[in-house]
């Protein structure tokens, strides 16, 4: 069975949830970066808003947009993942913990605070029943919900799915990875520093095209680490009966920092005909980041336009590179529909 993308929607720093174009974007510039968070209002009771965690709300909205894209109301199975869950609540039952000695604690935050709470939330806003599953694998969280949902189409197990990337940010957590010069700060710039993001990105996947349709999802694939990034991307590409000189367009999670390393540089090197795109930039680092880099890919596809420069181009075959500080490295493949 063939996999298509029918409908897309995301939550980012950037304002709009799809429909991309880089005259319209703002660059990430300081370290911490909190998405630009959308009216809730209409698909959440106002009670239910204050009580929901970022994440959460962020999640909602993202698959109602791709949702309502592929006419699609309720999906046969919602498959999420995430690298921290939704961290602000984690936060806050901890913080109580230690401001009441660990007395005198109420569940609220702790049941919140759970990595599958966004995808369990959906499907009780969408009162869908079906496959329900949340993959926490680091920068490999989204991929590894792609997978899953692509292996199953394709077996025949499930005929359309829901699928999702959230990752929200969180004072505490960020002081500490400012600290540890993971991200930067307002006054300085660290080697391995990058500016941090968060947001979270929907789509519908299908077995059938529709009028929607913005891509077939060829394969993708999952490494923690690699020995040479040129024999990893040659041998996935091998396996699809694909050849490099056919990849139009090569998407980059890149940062431009020393994280990078150089696996970028020899993708790119290997990938000598291929038009190089980033998305980072415009939406900082986080762990499922990945997802937005696919919605990228997708408008390019779906619309034969460039993201960077908008110039209009023959695109067939797009490959998505990602990789952070080493590990975590995966391909997603993508055919023009």
């Amino acid at each position: 069975m063939r996999v298509f993308i029918n409908g897309i929607g995301s939550v980012s720093f950037q304002e709009q949830a799809k429909g991309f174009k880089t005259s319209d974007l703002v660059a990430v510039e300081q370290g911490v970066n909190l998405a630009k968070q959308p009216s809730y209002k209409d698909l959440i009771p106002a009670a239910m808003i204050r009580r929901m965690a970022k994440g959460v709300k962020m999640g909602i909205y993202a698959s109602y947009v791709a949702l309502q894209e592929a006419a699609i109301e309720v999906p046969q199975a919602i498959i999420t993942g995430t690298g921290l869950g939704c961290l602000l609540d984690s936060e806050k039952f901890l913080q109580t913990m230690l401001d009441n000695n660990e007395s005198y604690l109420t569940p609220t935050s702790f049941i919140q605070s759970t990595h599958n709470t966004v995808g369990a939330q959906i499907a009780l806003q969408l009162q869908c029943k079906g496959y329900n599953f949340t993959y926490v694998h680091q920068n490999t969280s989204f991929e590894s919900a792609l997978l899953d949902a692509v292996l199953q189409m394709q077996t025949g197990e499930l005929s359309n799915a829901l699928v999702g990337g959230i990752d929200e940010i969180a004072p505490i957590t960020m002081h500490f990875f400012e600290l540890a010069q993971k991200i930067n700060t307002p006054t300085q710039k660290s080697l391995k520093g990058v500016n941090y993001g968060e947001g979270a990105t929907f789509m519908l996947l299908d077995t059938k095209a529709s009028a929607t349709t913005y891509a077939e999802v060829i394969d993708t694939t999952i490494s923690n680490t690699i020995d040479h990034v040129e024999v990893f991307i040659q041998s996935f590409l091998n396996q699809n009966k694909v050849s490099i000189d056919a990849i139009d367009v090569l998407v980059v999670g890149s940062n431009d920092t020393a994280n990078d390393g150089d696996y970028f540089e020899k993708a790119q090197q290997l990938c000598s005909a291929s038009t190089i795109e980033t998305y980072k930039q415009f939406t900082g680092e986080y762990h499922t980041a990945s997802a937005f880099g696919l919605l990228i890919a997708s408008e390019m596809l779906k619309e034969q336009r460039l993201f960077s420069s908008g110039e209009v181009k023959q695109i067939t075959y797009v490959l998505l590179y990602n990789q952070f500080d080493g590990k975590d490295h995966s391909l997603i493949l993508l055919k023009k529909w």
